[in-house]
């Protein structure tokens, strides 16, 4: 008899995990993602703002599950499911059979209805946009070096992130940053400490899924470094260098928007119910409802049993939901009756800089030095693969000590196709 087929839909944490769990078990493992590689999303901030390299948060798919003797990946993107014959169409026209399908192909960047913004405000969910942001912040300040317009210069030098989450505040804390402390150094006719960076919140606060108290820490620790926070303030309109934010018209040298998610595609397509924003509702075990054999997990589920809201977007809830579908999956091959996902809540925190960050546990509720030392061991220890965590260490370390970052690479994009080892970085 042959081994059962797993189809794991994504490469992210929660496919990952679900992969990694099964590599003892008598089954046949297939991971399939568009990328070749595992992304450590949450310090995709840092690539965008020069402090990493892209191979210092990415590690090939290949490579991380090389060892794992039932496990094999498969570079495609999935176009469609079909539920009644369990297979899995792919975009090269194949389709692959499954015994149970693992579906975590995360989120994607959401303008709120004006994806015509996508192009003039990028979002932030992969190294390709991280890139590009990055190409758009140092040409920024290039330009402004030569300018002998004392306006445009100012312009140049003014920098808009739009939305007040974890990656808004962890994006303008990094910029004000990198303008008063690395690039100081690096320019003769311009002073980078005259940068301005604007955070826009629509809400009433920063980190609006913490504290009270850690928003306002949040908020004073990104005052401090000099970030101008806007908050109860809407975008209104976006275009080629311009943003108009409550009737009033900025034009910033760049504009990033980091204000909201949807999940991928495929959580529509799958025919179950959604909630209000698009993410599959599903049964206790993670499963679709009416179809136990395929499990959704990580930014595409919403998983609220018992609870007031669904659990978080978050990697520690995608990494305990892909855990816990294969679990079910081990159960089902022996015969066990499975158990229902019980979720420990780990907190949440951000940091807005060196020595600057705000962490939630329950009801613990710490700021600054301390709080940035937890979010730099929690991350570290996050990480996938241990070069990639020396790696990180040792340049957050010199960065810390020196205030250098050392990826602040100029990215040309109209240039990627045909001179490829222009975007190359070890």
């Amino acid at each position: 008899m042959s081994q059962p087929h797993v189809v794991i839909i994504g490469g992210g944490f929660g496919g990952l995990a679900a992969a990694r769990a099964l590599a003892h078990s008598p089954t046949r493992v297939t991971l399939i993602d568009r990328a070749n590689h595992h992304l450590f999303q949450p310090l995709l901030y840092q690539v965008a703002t020069a402090g990493l390299a892209p191979s210092d948060i990415a590690e090939p798919l290949r490579s991380i599950l090389a060892r794992q003797a039932n496990a094999e990946v498969r570079l495609a993107e999935v176009v469609g499911v079909d539920l009644a014959a369990r297979t899995v169409q792919l975009d090269d026209g194949a389709s692959l059979i499954y015994d149970k399908l693992v579906v975590a192909a995360g989120s994607r960047t959401s303008w709120f209805g004006h994806d015509e913004w996508e192009p003039v405000a990028p979002g932030l969910k992969t190294l390709g946009d991280a890139l590009e942001i990055r190409r758009r912040v140092l040409l920024a300040f290039e330009r402004a070096e030569w300018t002998t317009d004392a306006a445009e210069r100012g312009r140049l030098l003014t920098f808009v992130v739009v939305g007040g989450g974890p990656t808004g505040v962890e994006v303008a804390g990094a910029l004000q940053e990198v303008a008063r402390s690395t690039l100081r150094r690096d320019f003769r006719h311009l002073d980078p400490t005259a940068t301005r960076v604007i955070l826009v919140e629509a809400a009433g606060g920063v980190l609006n899924h913490m504290h009270r108290e850690l928003q306002d820490a949040a908020r004073r620790q990104l005052e401090s470094l000099g970030v101008t926070v806007w908050t109860g303030r809407r975008v209104q309109e976006i275009t080629e260098g311009r943003i108009v934010i409550d009737g009033e018209e900025l034009r910033p040298g760049a504009i990033i928007w980091a204000a909201g998610v949807r999940p991928s595609p495929l959580a529509a397509a799958l025919g179950a119910p959604l909630d209000r924003g698009g993410r599959v509702i599903v049964e206790p075990d993670t499963s679709l409802p009416g179809h136990p054999e395929v499990f959704v997990v990580g930014d595409m589920a919403a998983w609220s049993h018992g609870l007031e809201r669904p659990l978080a977007g978050v990697a520690p809830v995608a990494l305990a939901m892909g855990q816990h579908a294969a679990a079910c999956i081990l159960a089902d091959l022996a015969g066990a009756a499975r158990a229902p996902l019980r979720y420990l809540d780990k907190g949440s925190m951000a940091t807005i800089g060196f020595n600057r960050a705000v962490v939630e546990v329950r009801r613990l509720r710490f700021s600054g030095f301390i709080a940035w030392l937890a979010w730099v061991f929690v991350h570290l220890m996050t990480l996938v693969g241990h070069r990639n965590r020396v790696v990180v260490f040792i340049k957050w370390a010199w960065a810390w000590w020196t205030a250098d970052r050392s990826s602040r690479l100029l990215w040309d994009s109209s240039r990627a196709a045909t001179a490829p080892s222009q975007v190359t970085e070890k």
